[in-house]
């Protein structure tokens, strides 16, 4: 988390004179104690606390983060744009209980105005889980296949795509039952979104850096009638909503 405050010394000052000590990886704080610290270190761009435990993201490399990043925020985003009702986040950080507030790489949700299980607050930060999250992680050994998959779960996140970069291979979970199952791929190799009609993977593609077949794959979804019934849903959600406010 980032504001726009700068400071040069090791800690801020509060009004009353009390320093705010910096945070550091592997602190154990509450919510509200993680999120005094980072407001007071704007150099920091990406932490997150998950299960009471700050975690702090060492330099970001091309191959191994950068460039995958980039191609699955195309896959979302294009999805998003012919979609009315849902949004796209890229690094944003989201409120989730008492002790997790991740900063997934990207998420989807479907728009609070249209039904979605999450909202934004005042402050800009999301409250409550987007019904999909995805991670760009390096090896099945991140947290991001242990801690965060229980936290997800917890809080009811629907769907959750981690890309196993070092092991070029993606995973699906998906919500059943309150527990996080793998989706499987169909006759074709392709993941189908069941949070999102139409939100379908070529994920062998997707790791070898060919996004045009992605894409291609991504846009026959699009065209699917369930995709269709699904936009419609949704506008009929905010036209309720709408005429209930």
């Amino acid at each position: 988390m980032a504001t726009t405050t700068t400071t040069t010394s090791d800690t801020l000052q509060e009004s009353r004179g009390r320093p705010i000590p910096l945070g550091e990886n592997g602190d154990r704080l509450t919510r509200m104690e993680y999120e005094r610290r980072y407001e007071s270190m704007p150099h920091l761009k990406k932490a997150e606390l998950i299960e009471g435990v700050v975690h702090m993201q060492a330099a970001v490399r091309f191959e191994q983060h950068g460039r995958p990043h980039s191609d699955l925020m195309t896959w979302l985003g294009n999805y998003r744009a012919v979609t009315p009702g849902v949004e796209v986040g890229d690094n944003t950080t989201i409120r989730l209980d008492q002790d997790n507030e991740p900063q997934p790489d990207a998420f989807l949700r479907i728009a609070p105005s249209h039904g979605g299980q999450s909202r934004t607050g005042d402050d800009g930060v999301v409250d409550g889980p987007p019904e999909l999250i995805a991670k760009v992680a390096a090896s099945s050994a991140s947290y991001d296949l242990h801690d965060k998959l229980n936290v997800y779960r917890r809080n009811g996140v629907r769907e959750y795509i981690v890309w196993k970069v070092l092991e070029r291979e993606v995973v699906w979970f998906h919500l059943c039952d309150e527990r996080f199952e793998q989706l499987q791929r169909d006759d074709a190799g392709l993941f189908k979104s069941e949070a999102f009609p139409g939100l379908w993977l070529d994920s062998a593609n997707l790791v070898a850096g060919e996004m045009a077949q992605v894409l291609q794959v991504l846009q026959s979804g699009l065209t699917t009638s369930d995709h269709a019934e699904f936009v419609v849903r949704l506008q009929q959600e905010a036209d309720k909503r709408a005429e209930k406010s």
